[in-house]
């Protein structure tokens, strides 16, 4: 059986010199497409995705056989091409603190499947994160294709969201009027409006991460599938304004066609400052006419439309999918980020075992005034016992530790420990991020 040691691991900048893929980002690109088992990709999907990526600062692993061949043409055969591809780029977290937290993004892992069990997710995730420790993140975060991945490198599911459809029939009916007005709008109008309110619902909600440069014209209806892409003449637009005229929420969506049955909208993007607006868009999304149905796939797991309908059997939950994952790689400044309530005060010993280093050992977590602070307590004896990904699924607050204990996935060794520890962490505001990458 062949080892890593019969490839080359390459680490390069996603590049498009005058919008026009390099041939190290063209090859890299169409090994992702493939592990993703999408179409080959071709013509301007290609740049158009190269110049995304460089926007985003996105550096690039491509795993290859060295004893790749080439094409009797003289270009790359598909043996040639990358077997294995790896992504990461630099975002930030909001975790409830002052500011949003810088983090380090993982995206695109793929092994083709000739090329399983050889290491090599192995040694470009630990390759990857030890880079990332060096350059002084304290966090690492990814959108799981397949869950059973990344617990193992100490990745913990910290956010959820609900996929939901609604049935928008003669009993959808909002129990009290939502403040401010909607009005719809040209999709193509997202670009210039999307991003501003999409910032300040950034800065709200615990558990957001700021938005990839392709987000805009994906909303906008205007990255559709396809070699050459074009607009999407299917997705619309509408805007929430508050009372006093200013936009504080947006949603894009399409209808799925008239043979659809029920007749269903799908919610592309909703983004919503407060409830107002997010309530006003659903009144608006409830109000389409010879519509039966409207589904969005990431919408909160504490969702107040829920309440807010007149008769709540409406909303169905189709899934409840897994998020945000989370990585922490410096336990002190993680937890010295992260936002605490006010009236908030105590303090826990955690013992926190990392199969890669990063947040071994026994600290002392004390909360005061809002602040964290964390220091080395080696000699200290643990009040709550738990491993790295148990660590970063409670880290933001969205999970009750009490769960995760029954779970067998942490042990109280100090009674009444995991109330505290609950009590301590709990979030500034609900959880709840839509980015997905």
């Amino acid at each position: 059986m062949s080892t890593t040691d019969d490839y080359e691991f390459r680490t390069f900048a996603a590049a498009a010199p005058d919008g026009v893929a390099d041939d190290a980002t063209r090859e890299w690109f169409e090994a992702e497409s493939m592990g993703f088992l999408e179409p080959r990709p071709l013509g301007k999907r290609v740049d158009l995705a190269a110049a995304n990526m460089a926007a985003d600062g996105r550096m690039l692993t491509g795993v290859f056989r060295r004893d790749a061949a080439t094409g009797a043409s003289g270009t790359a055969s598909l043996a040639a091409l990358p077997v294995a591809t790896f992504a990461s780029f630099e975002r930030t977290v909001n975790v409830g603190g002052d500011e949003p937290l810088r983090a380090h993004l993982i995206s695109s892992v793929t092994v083709r499947p000739t090329d399983r069990r050889r290491g090599i997710l192995r040694e470009m995730m630990t390759a990857d994160l030890h880079r990332a420790h060096a350059d002084g993140y304290a966090l690492a975060a990814l959108t799981a294709t397949e869950a059973t991945i990344y617990r193992r490198f100490g990745f913990g599911v910290a956010t959820a969201v609900h996929a939901v459809t609604v049935a928008t029939d003669q009993r959808f009916r909002l129990l009290s009027e939502p403040a401010g007005s909607c009005e719809l709008i040209a999709a193509a109008e997202l670009l210039s409006i999307a991003p501003d309110v999409f910032a300040e619902f950034h800065a709200r909600n615990p558990g957001s991460v700021d938005r990839q440069t392709r987000y805009w014209r994906l909303v906008a209806g205007l990255d559709s599938e396809g070699d050459d892409p074009e607009e999407d003449r299917a997705v619309r637009a509408a805007v929430h304004r508050d009372e006093t005229g200013r936009v504080d929420g947006y949603v894009s969506y399409r209808f799925k066609g008239w043979e659809s049955t029920p007749r269903t909208v799908e919610v592309v993007d909703l983004v919503a400052q407060n409830d107002d607006a997010y309530l006003g868009l659903w009144q608006l999304l409830g109000s389409i006419d010879l519509v039966e149905k409207v589904t969005h796939a990431f919408a909160p797991v504490d969702d107040p439309l829920r309440w807010a309908l007149a008769d709540w059997r409406l909303l169905k939950t189709t899934s409840l999918d897994d998020w945000l994952w989370l990585r922490v790689l410096d336990l002190p400044a993680a937890f010295q980020a992260r936002g605490y309530l006010p009236e908030v005060a105590g303090e826990i010993v955690l013992g926190v075992t990392d199969a890669l280093g990063y947040a071994s050992g026994v600290h002392r977590l004390q909360v005061a005034d809002g602040r964290g602070v964390v220091t080395a307590d080696a000699d200290a004896d643990p009040d709550v016992e738990l491993d790295a990904s148990a660590l970063a699924s409670i880290y933001l607050g969205g999970f009750d530790p009490s769960m995760l204990r029954a779970a067998g996935l942490l042990r109280e060794r100090t009674p009444g420990a995991l109330a505290r520890l609950r009590t301590l962490l709990t979030p500034t505001a609900p959880v709840y991020g839509i980015t997905h990458f």
